[in-house]
């Protein structure tokens, strides 16, 4: 498959569910893709990226930056507290804010540094014991914390579990999202983001579609 592709579906996917032309990012999820397929990507003039790791993400993103403009990075996976620095410096948009230590770290941040990177909090809709991300029951509060430490909440992020249906969990977000005054839904990838669409979402992570298969970097 291949990224115009993957636009055309989405296209396809915000007029059936009467969205916007244009209101669903398409973030391509370049984690352990290999440089030559991401400048690929770049060169057809996509610039919505989204990076698991901080570390990959500052050794492959900032030579792509110095090449091409506008470039929209997102952090989608786990941020321990102490890469938070590195993160905010590197990233337009941190997907992964799931604890009250790292919401802390990255008020602290934003205040020192007079911005901030849009944030999305991690709900682990289904209360998955190995996943990251804020019980569903413990959100409404979570949310209220970071919006008293003036952090720009922007939405709220899910991965579904794999065996059950995801458009559960979509809904479940939508509604949480909903309740606290929050417009952004990060859900949705390249199994399933027509239904992330048909649900709210404002962003969906699509990789392997878009790349293909992904390479394991060599130790």
């Amino acid at each position: 498959m291949s990224l115009q592709e993957i636009q055309a579906r989405i296209s396809t996917a915000e007029k059936a569910a009467g969205r916007d032309a244009g209101s669903v990012h398409l973030i391509a999820v370049s984690k352990v893709q290999p440089n030559e397929r991401v400048e690929a990507v770049l060169t057809q003039g996509h610039r919505c990226f989204g990076e698991n790791r901080v570390q990959e993400a500052a050794g492959k993103w900032p030579g792509f930056m110095e090449q091409f403009s506008d470039i929209d990075l997102h952090l989608i996976g786990p941020l321990q507290t102490n890469k938070a620095r590195q993160a905010v410096e590197l990233c337009n948009a941190i997907h992964s804010v799931d604890r009250p230590k790292l919401a802390a770290t990255l008020a602290r941040l934003a205040q020192e540094r007079g911005t901030c990177p849009d944030l999305f909090v991690q709900v682990n809709t289904g209360e998955e014991e190995q996943k990251a991300g804020i019980l569903p029951a413990d959100a409404d509060a979570f949310i209220a914390d970071c919006v008293k430490m003036d952090l720009p909440i922007q939405g709220l992020m899910c991965i579904p579990p794999v065996e059950e249906e995801a458009a559960l969990h979509f809904a479940l977000l939508a509604k949480i999202a909903s309740r606290n005054g929050l417009t952004g839904l990060s859900m949705g990838m390249s199994s399933d983001f027509e239904k992330a669409i048909a649900l709210g979402a404002t962003h969906v992570r699509v990789g392997s579609a878009i790349f293909g298969d992904r390479v394991k970097p060599t130790e």
